[in-house]
């Protein structure tokens, strides 16, 4: 049906543009389309039964890693092994095997030449003798009986079909084979002229009989690798069960395993790890929003208090310069509350320049009054996010200028790293307190007011930035007697 309207719709324009064409003109262009248009269906159908045929297989395959592993070293063994046994059956032992066999015939030969040149010995003694101690064959000369009748070939028997070829080939008698059996023994009867010739020949003159001995090495050896690379590949692949059993018990909110550590290949490792700082950040956020939801309501709930009270006293112009002094704390207190949730938003990658930071830097200290030494080592752009990196930086450089008179900020990038140390001369942080500092709300000085001390968010802004990056901030006394922050991030 698709065919034929195929054909109807791309005529009748053909024959508006061109009345003059004939018939015969017309009925190979319509053959030509229908056989292109069968073509077309038949490649379709060839790539969906493809498909489908895959899809089959991908759907009946194993779906455990282990499983899956064992059938990649297990099928090109198998499939290497039998290449190699067909080709040394074909080539080796057949080969060997007729060989064998033609050497054989060509004693029988011999020994059929001798009867006929001595056909007056009575009882062939001597041609008996010398058959069984020049070529290890027993034979008996029988009256001209008739042959007995074929007996069952086997399935498999290459040593059959070279004795048949080779007696055909070099003695070219009737004749009648025994191999059939366990027996170490082959029996050949050959139809003489006036008599039949019995020939009892050991089945490893014409026959490669040594040949299980490399099919069972073969085996053998197969079944010592498989045994070695199953422990090998269960130990591989159980780091890669215990972290999928750690992320699934973090994902229900259980606790990590007591035994889960990185372990096994170094992709596993690094897998794991990356998990274990994923876990720990991911913790440290939450710890994190839960202290900021409480801080949140402990201020705002302070300046409330203040509120209330203002207005219960009346709306005299102090009080009217205290609310809007509260407003304005509110305001400021939420936009660092906001700021520090968008520390995690996502931002595009771009190029930061060093160099035209360092220099708004010097512009304002110069502002704070504040003596400023700056220092760049290596490529001034690095490849981070622009806006929380400045953030960053800001957040560091902010409290550095607030508490210091002596400023000194170092930036080395150097093997796709970068570090910038900023020492100051104030009065530094405790030794105990270098960690706390980082968790959210936290300030040096309780009794300082909200306008000098911030909403105590910027070094859990900084830190959070730097360690999205893969990086990190560490605080460390500063030889100028003050603080030194030290941030590294890869870049």
């Amino acid at each position: 049906m698709a065919t034929s309207e195929i054909t109807r719709a791309d005529e009748e324009p053909a024959k508006a543009e061109r009345p003059g064409m004939g018939p015969s003109r017309w009925s190979s262009v319509r053959q030509r389309l229908a056989d292109r248009a069968a073509k077309l269906n038949f490649g379709g159908g060839i790539a969906r039964r493809w498909r489908h045929f895959w899809r089959q297989i991908a759907h009946r395959m194993p779906k455990r890693l282990y499983v899956r592993t064992l059938i990649i070293v297990i099928a090109p063994m198998i499939l290497l092994q039998s290449v190699i046994a067909f080709v040394f059956m074909e080539k080796h032992w057949q080969t060997v095997t007729e060989r064998l066999s033609a050497a054989v015939v060509r004693d029988i030969s011999a020994i059929i030449d001798i009867i006929n040149t001595y056909p007056h010995d009575p009882d062939y003694s001597n041609i008996v003798r010398i058959a069984q101690d020049r070529m290890g064959l027993k034979i008996d000369i029988l009256p001209p009986d008739p042959l007995p009748p074929p007996g069952p070939k086997p399935f498999f028997s290459i040593l059959d079909e070279a004795l048949g070829e080779q007696i055909t080939k070099q003695i070219n008698l009737p004749f009648w084979l025994d191999t059939v059996g366990n027996s170490n023994i082959i029996e050949i009867r050959i139809q003489l002229k006036n008599k039949v010739l019995r020939v009892f020949a050991k089945r490893g003159q014409a026959y490669a009989s040594n040949t299980y001995i490399f099919l069972l090495w073969m085996v053998g050896t197969s079944f010592v690798l498989l045994m070695i690379a199953i422990p090998f590949l269960r130990n591989q692949i159980r780091p890669v069960t215990k972290l999928a059993e750690a992320a699934e018990s973090f994902g229900k909110g259980r606790p990590m395993p007591p035994d889960f550590r990185p372990r096994g290949a170094e992709e596993v490792r690094r897998a794991g790890v990356a998990f274990i700082q994923m876990r720990e950040r991911i913790e440290r956020q939450i710890e994190q929003r839960t202290a900021m939801l409480t801080g949140v309501s402990h201020d705002l709930r302070t300046i409330l208090t203040r509120f209330r009270l203002q207005l219960a006293l009346g709306s005299s112009k102090s009080n009217l310069e205290a609310l809007n002094k509260d407003i304005d704390d509110m305001q400021s207190m939420l936009e660092g509350y906001m700021a520090f949730v968008r520390g995690e938003a996502e931002e595009d990658a771009g190029l930061f320049d060093l160099r035209t930071y360092l220099d708004r830097l010097k512009s304002e200290a110069k502002l704070r009054d504040v003596k400023l030494a700056t220092k760049l080592t290596g490529e001034a752009s690095v490849h981070v996010r622009p806006n929380a990196f400045d953030r960053l930086l800001s957040n560091l450089v902010g409290n550095a200028f607030r508490y210091a008179k002596s400023v000194r900020v170092t930036a080395t990038h150097a093997r796709g790293f970068l570090k910038v140390t900023i020492d100051d001369d104030g009065p530094g942080i405790p030794f105990d307190r270098r960690e706390e500092v980082f968790k959210p709300f936290v300030r040096l000085d309780e009794a300082r007011n909200q306008d000098a001390s911030g909403t105590g968010l910027g070094l859990s802004i900084a830190r959070d930035i730097a360690r999205s990056h893969g990086g990190d901030i560490t605080l460390d006394t500063s030889p100028l007697g003050g603080l030194r922050a030290v941030v590294m991030v890869p870049a």
